[in-house]
């Protein structure tokens, strides 16, 4: 599962997630994109559900590209504990998503293959996606 290394701080607040996606809205690496529409926050179990669907559909050929890393800390209180006495403790990371970022990059494959492995992978995850093809893919 993805997670930081270390942080600055162990717990974060909750944030906004409003607006559109700045960074991540291009197509960077691979030929084929992985699209998010809506705000969303996805856990590392979530992406790494994704990215073994996408794999194991490519059968290993081609390069996969994960650009959302699980970088937010999310706590939890145990079952059956009452109201007050703190923050709860860290239960598990997510990555926030913004509408318009790239989730997942694919190449080294062809189209249909790409847009079927990119469908698995949407599959697993909690938010609505598009398939995006590069500017300048020839379909060489």
């Amino acid at each position: 599962m993805l997670q930081p290394k270390k942080t600055k701080h162990r717990k974060q607040f909750k944030g906004r997630m409003k607006g559109n996606s700045q960074r991540g809205a291009e197509i960077a690496f691979g030929s084929f994109g992985l699209k998010a529409m809506d705000s969303v926050f996805i856990t590392s179990r979530q992406i790494e559900a994704a990215r073994i669907a996408a794999t194991r559909y490519m059968k290993r050929e081609g390069q996969l590209w994960i650009r959302i890393f699980p970088d937010k800390p999310i706590t939890k209180k145990p079952a059956e504990v009452r109201m007050g006495k703190g923050k709860g403790a860290l239960d598990h990371w997510v990555a926030v998503v913004k509408p318009g970022r790239i989730l997942f990059e694919l190449d080294g494959v062809n189209h249909d293959i790409a847009q079927e492995a990119l469908r698995l992978a949407a599959q697993k995850l909690p938010v609505k996606c598009k398939f995006i093809v590069r500017r300048d893919y020839t379909g060489a």
